[in-house]
């Protein structure tokens, strides 16, 4: 199984951070804008259009305020399997991290997945600009 990981330094509390990843039908307006270009809410999923064209169903597993953690899959017939959590940690008053790891299968999508994972940092750090 493949797993992806990134830790992103953020330039932002915490707390906002963490209410734009909770809020989870917003990730083209405030965590990944320009990287996905339509989130559409249909029950406990979401489904995500990316700016490459490519949409996926994203299911809610948990949604951990206390943790500043969000889990969510995706069940499609590319893939076996894909869980991904994404946490916020505090580091000091106005900076954070984000932690970002996706298990997946198979392995031979992963390198696709990972430099999908690249362009969604990049468009979280726009969102987040240095203050």
């Amino acid at each position: 199984m493949a797993s992806i990981h990134n830790d992103v330094p953020l330039n932002a509390p915490a707390h906002d951070v963490w209410d734009a990843v909770r809020d989870f039908g917003a990730l083209p307006t405030r965590l990944a804008p320009g990287f996905v270009t339509k989130c559409e809410l249909d029950g406990d999923a979401r489904i995500v259009t990316f700016a490459n064209g490519a949409v996926a169903r994203e299911t809610l597993v948990d949604c951990n305020d206390a943790r500043m953690r969000l889990v969510y899959a995706i069940n499609n017939e590319r893939l076996k399997h894909y869980s991904a959590s994404v946490q916020v940690i505090a580091e000091g008053e106005a900076k954070c991290r984000l932690l970002w790891t996706i298990d997946m299968l198979p392995n031979e999508l992963a390198a696709y997945v990972e430099g999908q994972t690249k362009e969604a940092v990049v468009a979280m750090h726009k969102a987040f600009p240095p203050g």
